[in-house]
């Protein structure tokens, strides 16, 4: 894409700033951000730069864990790239975790994607399975027992932007342009797991 697609621009936004919104209104709170390619500021959020952000995810995902306050007994994981993701996803992830599950995966038409709600008790073997770009993929498939699915098929869209076409598809999709080709810088920064 040629820049950190935290800093990607559609419609007026950063995706990082759409990301930090989609945890802000879905309850998530403190909101941590992990940076990798460039520096960030934001207000609002716990920001924590990832100097192996190269390697992949999963290092954001462990730095992301790693800054997690202590009181906190659970973290929802959402990434940058998906912006048509709602809400309502995160808020459905939060009462599936009030109501008893330690590892909640918001699933579309019965397909697990993410976000992904993490009960504190799970991270050490999440972030020990986190290596390159599999994220927390590792431990759901390792531990598909722990897993309860919620469906948010109705809340939005998990479709990804690793492609300027994808750019332009989830920008008509949310009606709202891309900037110039795709590519236009904006200040911002990473979700969770953005990078």
């Amino acid at each position: 894409m040629g820049q950190p697609k935290a800093l990607i621009d559609v419609g007026g936004r950063p995706l990082a700033g759409r990301g930090v919104a989609l945890l802000h209104d879905g309850g998530a709170s403190p909101v941590i951000v992990v940076t990798g390619a460039t520096a960030v500021d934001l207000p609002g959020v716990i920001t924590v730069h990832n100097p192996d952000w190269p390697t992949g995810m999963g290092s954001s995902l462990r730095a992301g864990l790693a800054t997690v306050p202590a009181e906190s007994e659970a973290a929802v994981i959402a990434l940058v790239d998906q912006p048509l993701v709602g809400p309502e996803a995160v808020r459905r992830l939060i009462a599936a975790w009030q109501a008893g599950a330690s590892v909640a995966v918001a699933a579309y038409a019965g397909r697990p994607r993410n976000p992904v709600l993490l009960a504190r008790r799970h991270w050490p073997e999440v972030m020990a399975l986190a290596t390159g770009d599999a994220g927390a993929r590792t431990f759901l498939r390792a531990r598909p027992e722990l897993v309860t699915l919620v469906e948010c098929g109705d809340t939005g869209r998990p479709d990804d932007i690793d492609t300027p076409a994808d750019l332009d598809r989830v920008a008509g999709l949310l009606g709202e342009p891309a900037a110039g080709d795709g590519a236009a810088a904006n200040p911002g920064a990473g979700c969770p797991s953005g990078g």
